[in-house]
């Protein structure tokens, strides 16, 4: 893969629920990078299995998902009303529909899956290749840009996590328990930590960001500190 000259490949991994997206999208904001949510195209390819009916009882049918894959657009588009980066699939606005209960049972289950990391990590390859970037997802610094220039983990327990998470649905208004947030954000550890394409681990170069300790404004100081210092 050739990278122009001068550009900067910024890797946020971790667990999920961790604030990872939230501070991506600040530091890209303040430090002028193109912030790219990985984790938001596993769930666009979620949403269309689950759209087609491909899965079922915790089953893909997989022959039938990797003939679509090709048919999937995947973009990002900042909106200026809101200050967010929201997600679209074939030009439909999904953002809201991918953050559900629905899609976060599921999508563990299809980012295991081979041809789907090989699909979405070469897109992730070219998207890096052209601009200087910040991507956060589970294996952005081990598999996707292992000479990414600056590397972070973030971390924070399970209710931690999950208590966030709760309280990020319910403000969307989707109705919920904690407790079946709880469950989801264990077995999402789970299947991200054990999968066998790329599985979720920190590298040897990355900086540990403990979510649990921190508030997201000191997060994103300490992050850019990290990065201005290096560059």
């Amino acid at each position: 893969m050739n990278r122009k000259s001068k550009t900067l490949i910024v890797a946020v991994d971790g667990y999920s629920s961790t604030g990872k997206s939230t501070v991506a999208k600040i530091i890209a904001s303040r430090l002028g990078l193109t912030y790219i949510d990985t984790g938001a195209m596993y769930r666009v390819v979620t949403l269309e299995a689950l759209r087609r009916g491909l899965i079922e009882e915790g089953k893909v049918k997989k022959s039938e998902l990797q003939k679509c894959l090709n048919d999937l657009h995947i973009g990002f588009k900042y909106n200026q009303e809101t200050g967010r980066y929201e997600t679209y699939l074939n030009g439909e606005y999904v953002e809201d529909r991918i953050r559900g209960m629905e899609v976060s049972r599921q999508v563990s289950v299809i980012a295991a899956i081979d041809f789907v990391r090989s699909f979405l990590v070469e897109q992730q390859r070219e998207m890096g290749s052209q601009e200087s970037v910040i991507m956060d997802g589970r294996d952005i610094g081990s598999v996707v840009f292992p000479d990414a220039d600056v590397k972070f983990f973030m971390t924070a327990s399970p209710e931690i996590r999950a208590e966030r998470r709760y309280k990020e649905l319910i403000d969307k208004g989707i109705k919920v328990s904690y407790e079946e947030v709880e469950a989801n954000v264990r077995e999402r550890d789970y299947i991200d930590s054990h999968r066998e394409v790329s599985p979720l681990r920190q590298t040897e170069d990355a900086i540990v960001v403990d979510h649990s300790r921190m508030t997201i404004e000191e997060e994103v100081e300490f992050m850019i500190g990290k990065i201005k210092a290096k560059y």
